[in-house]
């Protein structure tokens, strides 16, 4: 009967995370909408080293990476870096996007904690997220409480992972590992990989929902060093920074607000040197858009 009970309520517990993580599929309209970090988690747990984790990475059957960051229609290839400093690392994927320009997408961070154990986090990337977005694995343990018999009760709480003794940790622990840099750069990419065209957000986000069992997000930033070690070697594209800028923008209350500068050469037959600014208001629904107009002109000095 307890054993009966016991699973009941594990099968409940599973059932409602899965409806809430399907509840929670709402596009947030970042690039992040098409990264999964728990998904890409779960592949590096499967994986046998970070060339293997690279590879994965980038195959259409995985269903992990749906980026086009430079909007040309096709997937952005993606590749693996670790920075390493003594028992830290701090693995970066990163999106070449131009001849010129690369983007980090998320960072794998990785610390020693003990002689076989260790803690791991993935960090979004803030211009990819919106903000860092922070996912770790968890699991769960029963806990038992009341007299007994028909009146005990069962509580769930989630504990932080050893990830020791996943294959692509001991890996980078390895007494003779060199860090990993992928050999592959911007329109330079292995003979196997062809780019794909992206999937919509929500065909996408059907993949995942299995991993939100085993990953969460949090706000604790568990893995300090690591984050330390990475901060120095951060990539960022002004493409993404500006596509980001917008969305932030849009999302402040109800007002999108769109700022144009012109330049005023004369006023009155006479020549002044100035700028007018309008500011266009549009709100949200069925309300009428304004305009506000400020203009500051100074009157050039005859010599």
């Amino acid at each position: 009967m307890m054993k009966q009970l016991f699973f009941t309520l594990t099968l409940t517990l599973l059932f409602t995370s899965l409806i809430n993580a399907q509840t929670e599929a709402e596009p947030t309209g970042f690039d992040g909408d098409h990264f999964s970090l728990e998904g890409a988690l779960d592949l590096f747990k499967q994986s046998s080293s970070l060339e293997d984790f690279e590879k994965k990475l980038n195959e259409e059957k995985n269903n992990i990476n749906n980026l086009d960051l430079n909007e040309d229609g096709e997937i952005d290839y993606l590749r693996v870096e670790d920075k390493m400093e003594g028992d830290v690392h701090a693995i970066i994927i990163q999106a070449p996007i131009s001849d010129s320009e690369n983007q980090d997408v998320a960072i794998i961070e990785i610390e020693k904690t003990g002689n076989e154990t260790a803690i791991l986090q993935i960090v979004g990337d803030e211009e990819i997220y919106g903000e860092q977005k922070i996912v770790e694995p968890f699991e769960e343990e029963a806990e038992q409480s009341g007299k007994g018999g028909p009146s005990v009760n069962y509580h769930f709480r989630k504990v932080v992972v050893n990830v020791y003794f996943w294959t692509p940790v001991r890996f980078v622990y390895a007494p003779r590992y060199r860090p990993y840099v992928s050999p592959y750069r911007w329109r330079t990419y292995p003979r196997y990989w062809k780019p794909w065209r992206p999937q919509p957000f929500h065909v996408y986000h059907r993949h995942h929902v299995r991993h939100h069992r085993h990953y969460h997000v949090v706000r604790t930033h568990r893995v300090v060093r690591a984050h330390r070690v990475y901060r120095p070697h951060r990539r960022t594209s002004t493409v993404v920074r500006k596509r980001t800028t917008v969305v932030r923008t849009n999302k402040k209350g109800n007002k999108v607000v769109q700022r144009k500068t012109t330049t005023v050469k004369k006023r009155n037959g006479k020549k002044a040197v100035g700028k007018k600014s309008t500011t266009v208001v549009k709100k949200k629904g069925n309300k009428k858009a304004g305009k506000r107009k400020n203009t500051k002109v100074k009157k050039r000095r005859k010599n």
